[in-house]
């Protein structure tokens, strides 16, 4: 008995101790996809992500939901992290602490399927837009349009470009290459240049707040020892074929 209340209370230890590791595996979610995520934890920010705490000795699972409800269970406390994000998500996610360190940086331009003329964000004003709900970035960017839809699905948002039901989509160029591979997509084009490049991050609910600081050290030292470099040209090697191809930007018109 001596020893049975010995080992809970070690365990209730290692939970409340912020420079301990957590005794149970830490679930995080992310929207992002190929090759970003992918199934099984194998995409490029998974293996980073999941080294990082793997360096700081703490055991995490990676789970895909749409944007805003990776969102909202992340700030609720339901699951314990949510990635890759913008700064500035606390502000409307009170629960939410960002790791200072960047993940990647998303490069969002516009796709479309016929010809249209795109500059910058006002260009898209004679367009019907759609972008990714719970896109924080977008939602503040595209404020000029002729109609906005906001699409919870990654391959229900470019099908809508595909079937003519919008004009153009928003989103980031790596993830539209391996998006459109994989669903054989075609036809879709960049148009105009990156409309925003933006640095991108990890959030942990507050009660991980601890946990903080050690990962974003774990992720300095990964991009110093070159670990993060190995993990995300590894990953990118492994693009599927033709889809460079796919997301060539087009000429305007």
């Amino acid at each position: 008995m001596r020893a049975l209340s010995c080992v809970c209370l070690s365990v209730l230890l290692v939970l409340c101790l912020g420079g301990k590791t957590y005794a149970r595996v830490l679930v995080l979610n992310t929207f992002d996809i190929y090759p970003y995520s992918a199934p099984g934890g194998t995409g490029c920010l998974d293996r980073v992500v999941k080294e990082a705490f793997r360096r700081i000795g703490q055991k995490v699972k990676i789970v895909w939901l749409p944007s805003e409800r990776a969102l909202v269970n992340a700030d609720r406390g339901i699951d314990d992290g949510d990635f890759v994000r913008v700064a500035g998500i606390e502000k409307k996610y009170h629960n939410l602490v960002r790791v200072p360190e960047k993940l990647c940086e998303f490069e969002f331009a516009a796709f479309a399927k016929t010809p249209v003329k795109i500059t910058g964000w006002r260009s898209l004003k004679p367009y019907n837009v759609a972008i990714p709900r719970g896109a924080a970035i977008l939602e503040k960017k595209v404020s000029q349009f002729r109609s906005l839809e906001e699409v919870n699905d990654q391959k229900a948002l470019f099908s809508m470009v595909m079937n003519g039901r919008v004009d153009v989509i928003i989103y980031d160029r790596l993830q539209a290459r391996g998006l459109m591979s994989r669903f054989g997509m075609k036809g879709i084009r960049q148009y105009g240049p990156v409309l925003e490049k933006c640095p991108m991050y990890l959030y942990m609910n507050r009660r991980y707040a601890a946990l903080v600081p050690r990962l974003d050290k774990a992720i300095r030292q990964m991009k110093k020892d070159g670990a993060f470099r190995r993990i995300m040209c590894t990953s990118r090697k492994r693009s599927q074929p033709g889809a460079e191809k796919a997301a060539r930007p087009a000429q305007n018109g």
